[in-house]
Formats: structure tokens, C-alpha cells, sequence
């Protein structure tokens, strides 16, 4: 089985193209779905004990959780510390469960790839791109989004250029999406059993 790495920075279209492998029927897996359901689960007791006050009715009250942690590079240290490591193992588990299910490609959709250092999980890489005007009016066009909010954001991502440059396969949104579909089909055929050179 083969794991595709699905990344690329904010507003580049990367949730829309993981979309785009499930109507292939290609399993995904969505690190920030996997947050949520953590913040309701596994992840909210744990929370509640560094940041107290964060948790209401067993669930992290994500409001209440970013005023702890915007703005303090420790505490977001220390959330990641706790949330960091379940993600991978909702991962690992995912993967797992559709090896032993004889899946031939799975993707795990992971918006911070270079950046967590996750390469090694992945047989391949694929960067989910847009032309820096257009991911700008994307991403500025969102509710509650400053020019400053977005710049912290990109100073905290490893640059688009750079993803591309380490990507195995490149899915430009910037286009339209029917060319991002043909982009994501070519994608499956070349991992497909036959036509893969893994190696």
C-alpha cells in the first residue's frame, strides 16, 4: 500500500482537493477532522489540566483555547505536545486499518507535512498550490481574516515555493478545479499496482 502526503498552505484549495480523492474512492485521512473529534475525546481531559477553563461539557472550547495559547509560543508548544502525537496515532491507526482492509493507495491529508517534520510517514508527496494572488484573495475573503492574521500565518509555513520544490506530484487549484481533478486522477493512476516505481 502506498500513503500519499496531501499538504500545502492555507488557502491553496488543499481541503477541496482531499475531497477530490474521496470521489475517487480513495480513503483520506483529515488531521484537522481528527483534532475535532479529539478535542471531544481522547484529547480534552489532558487540555483541561494544562488549561484550565478550556474544557466545557468534556469538550475543548476552541475560543476559549485560542485566547491560551495565541500569542504564547510556549503554551502552543505545549498544546501541540498533547495533540501532536494522538493525530499520529489516528493516523497510524488509519493506515493500518486500511492496510489490513488490501487498500492500494490511502491519503493522509496533514496541513503542516514539512513543517511537523512528517515525511517519514509518507511513500510520496503531494502540494496543493495556487498562484500567491490568488491564495491571497482566497484566504483575505474569509470571515474574521486581517492582512495581519495572514501574514502570521505564512511566517509560521514553509514556503510554497519550497513545498514544490520537494513535492512529488503538484496539484495547481489556480486553474479551475476540472484541471485539479484530471491533476488528482493522474495522481492515483501513477500510484496505481503496476504503474508505481517505488524506490
Amino acid at each position: 500500500m502506498i500513503v500519499l502526503g496531501l499538504t500545502g498552505s492555507i488557502g491553496m484549495g488543499k481541503s477541496t482537493t482531499a475531497g477530490m480523492f474521496v470521489d475517487e474512492g480513495v480513503p483520506v485521512h483529515d488531521s484537522d477532522a481528527a483534532v475535532h473529534r479529539l478535542y471531544a475525546g481522547a484529547a480534552a481531559p489532558l487540555i483541561e489540566a494544562r488549561f484550565p477553563g478550556t474544557v466545557s461539557d468534556g469538550v475543548v472550547d476552541r475560543t476559549r483555547l485560542a485566547a491560551a495559547v495565541l500569542s504564547n509560543p510556549q503554551a502552543m508548544k505545549a498544546l501541540e505536545a498533547i495533540v501532536h502525537p494522538l493525530v499520529r496515532k489516528d493516523a497510524d491507526d488509519f493506515v493500518e486499518r486500511n492496510r489490513a482492509e488490501g487498500r492500494p493507495l490511502v491519503v493522509l491529508d496533514i496541513p503542516l507535512l514539512f513543517e511537523t517534520g512528517g515525511m517519514d510517514r509518507v511513500d510520496r508527496i503531494a502540494v496543493v498550490t495556487a498562484s500567491a494572488e490568488e491564495q491571497r484573495r482566497r484566504v483575505l475573503s474569509r470571515p474574521g481574516m486581517t492582512e495581519e492574521k495572514f501574514e502570521a500565518i505564512l511566517a509560521r509555513q514553509v514556503p510554497d515555493a519550497e513545498k514544490r520544490r520537494r513535492a512529488d506530484f503538484i496539484i495547481d487549484t489556480g486553474n479551475g478545479m476540472e484541471p485539479a481533478r484530471e491533476a488528482v486522477r493522474n495522481i492515483i493512476k501513477a500510484l496505481s499496482p503496476g504503474e508505481a516505481q517505488l524506490g
